[in-house]
């Protein structure tokens, strides 16, 4: 009777150090998400040995999502994937990188990995000083524009990497690049609907470098920072009227209500006049309409990419009809730009949303920040 009652234990002991191993095994199998509060264009799963980077909305619209796996040089010389079960194949950490978007530009210096930009097209429009350095010193090549890059030279720089961005997938260069065998990802911050969501994005660079950790790290300051900044923006006493936008030919172009621009410019606590519009992309309007709305507004932010008060007038002779061209409380952050001349908000404000509000909360609540100095916007002379 012992031993019998001994087989039986020792049954349920193997059969349940059994169930264990395939639990574990399993846990590996169906990977582990790691966090992603904002952004919805983008997903990453841990699968231990690799990581599986998923682009679900890599343009507006986008009818598929693409995945690649993410797998260290010891890893991938032991592992195998089904075919086409994934668009690409990267081994990561990457060593050298080709980004097509100055917004791609501050996640390499935040995270320390600038010296692995190689590439980039309109090196003029890149502000940031330490990959200004790179490219005084010959490390980073011109490539041309997105739309038409110089596929020779990159090619024969090699990368490991290019990140890439379009408005509908269509760039016969990157399908060269991709034919050659370089791995091509599309990066879709910009078609986030919220400023955090767009600056989480840093966590797609953190995990092509193996440093989410780092990644983590910035985005939870940035988005603290962003939180608190707002928080105070709702002690604001008076909430001043807002314009934006500038007319270009016949039409004015300023942004949507449920856009970005927008979002922020809720948080600030401020009465953007076009806040209760929807819509994809910029709202269309014709002077006169603009023009009943804003004449008497406080505020004139963003007067497109005019850089003074004489260009703006010159640019269309109405625009000095609103009020706030008359007192001169018109903010730009068209004049703040880098050494060869990149506006710094196109570069950088995408990252950091809240320099971006504190920058609005100081032009319209200054009471609130009264030692702070904007970093993107200035007063339009």
């Amino acid at each position: 009777m012992k031993f019998k009652y001994f087989l039986l234990l020792l049954n349920v002991v193997v059969f349940s150090c059994k169930n264990d191993q395939k639990k574990q095994f399993e846990d590996v199998n169906n990977g582990q998400n790691i966090p992603i509060i904002y952004a919805e264009g983008f997903s990453i799963k841990d699968y231990k040995n690799y990581k599986v980077l998923t682009i679900k909305k890599p343009w507006p619209n986008a009818e598929k999502n693409y995945s690649y796996v993410l797998i260290d040089k010891e890893n991938a010389a032991k592992t195998s994937f089904k075919k086409d079960e994934y668009n690409g194949i990267i081994v990561n950490p990457i060593q050298k990188i080709v980004v097509t978007s100055t917004t791609h530009i501050p996640a390499l210096e935040l995270l320390d990995v600038e010296q692995t930009l190689v590439g980039f097209p309109g090196l003029d429009y890149i502000s940031s000083e330490k990959i200004r350095n790179q490219i005084d010193i010959g490390n980073v090549r011109e490539l041309g524009k997105n739309e038409g890059l110089n596929t020779e030279v990159l090619l024969n720089l090699n990368p490991d990497l290019v990140v890439g961005f379009g408005i509908d997938g269509n760039n016969s260069s990157l399908e060269t690049i991709k034919k050659s065998g370089i791995p091509v990802i599309f990066n879709g911050d910009w078609v986030e609907s919220s400023p955090l969501a767009k600056a989480e994005w840093i966590k797609f660079f953190g995990t092509l470098y193996n440093k989410e950790k780092k990644a983590d790290s910035i985005f939870n300051n940035i988005e603290k920072d962003y939180l608190e900044a707002k928080q105070l923006a709702k002690n604001a006493k008076t909430k001043p009227t807002v314009l934006s936008g500038a007319m270009n030919s016949d039409i004015w172009y300023l942004p949507n209500g449920t856009s970005t621009e927008a979002q922020l410019l809720k948080d600030a606590n401020v009465n953007y006049l076009w806040q209760d519009t929807n819509g994809p992309g910029s709202l269309k309007l014709n002077f006169e309409s603009v023009f009943v709305k804003a004449k008497a507004a406080d505020i004139w932010l963003s007067p497109s990419n005019y850089s003074s008060l004489e260009a703006l007038k010159n640019g269309n002779e109405n625009h000095a009809l609103f009020d706030a061209f008359k007192i001169k409380t018109i903010y730009s952050f068209n004049n703040t730009t880098g050494a060869s001349g990149g506006v710094l908000y196109f570069e950088l404000g995408m990252t950091r949303p809240d320099l971006v509000l504190k920058d609005i909360i100081k032009i319209c609540h200054p009471e609130l920040l009264e030692n702070y100095k904007p970093y993107f916007f200035k007063h339009l002379e």
